[in-house]
């Protein structure tokens, strides 16, 4: 028998985390909890869970902390699931090393497909060269981008954006990420820059850049290159 995918559920609602447990367990997880930051720092440690489904408002310990703390052993998936949804705290909390974030209230459908796809991230090599996604395909080792039969001539800058974006695929990328990654330290604040890099990548790639399909935005605190489903 296939041994269940580990949970953990921190969060200081018990009705949160019972109606998460209940339907988490439906789904095939094994669930554990935790209701404050310092139980789920330890439960971390013990239980070596394949995901973390975390809340930023805790007592004590606060959600962002707990993701830094987990952060400096681990890459284990973190799912934040927070009432507070200000682009500044999903923002916070994504930098801290949060791979996803969930605004309550929540539907059990979309935090399953979160879940699938951090999964999917957290398979995935390191050193796997080639990205597919519809008819987008990104070879790293090349540095060759194809969408359908034609190759796509990219800028460095634009390259480089979108190699950061395959690496990082299924995740959010804040503005700043993704800066600190293709620029460099010190030029997090050139969000227009990025906006505009980001447009013209997108024109290149996309049917319609207007509605894109790889490309994701998440208003107000950047980017997520889909994955396949």
């Amino acid at each position: 028998m296939q041994e269940k995918t580990k949970v953990l559920i921190i969060d200081d609602e018990n009705a949160i985390r019972r109606f998460l447990h209940t339907s988490l367990d439906a789904h095939g997880y094994a669930v554990y909890e935790a209701a404050t930051g310092e139980d789920g720092l330890l439960q971390a440690v013990n239980v070596q869970p394949a995901l973390i489904i975390l809340d930023l408002g805790l007592p004590g310990i606060n959600g962002i902390e707990v993701t830094r703390r987990i952060r400096e052993w681990t890459d284990t998936p973190i799912i934040i699931l927070s009432v507070q949804n200000q682009d500044s705290d999903k923002i916070e909390a994504l930098d801290a090393g949060a791979d996803d974030f969930l605004t309550k209230p929540f539907s059990v459908g979309e935090l399953t497909a979160r879940l699938r796809v951090a999964m999917r991230h957290a398979r995935k090599e390191e050193t796997e060269p080639v990205y597919r996604v519809g008819k987008l395909c990104v070879d790293l080792a090349a540095r060759v981008v194809t969408c359908g039969d034609e190759e796509i001539q990219l800028t460095p800058t634009e390259y480089d954006l979108l190699k950061v974006l395959v690496q990082y695929s299924g995740r959010v990328l804040t503005h700043q990420q993704l800066l600190r990654e293709v620029r460099g330290v010190g030029y997090q604040t050139e969000t227009h820059l990025l906006r505009v890099h980001m447009s013209n990548l997108r024109h290149k790639i996309e049917k319609d850049p207007t509605n894109p399909q790889y490309i994701l935005t998440e208003p107000g605190v950047g980017y997520r290159l889909v994955m396949d489903p």
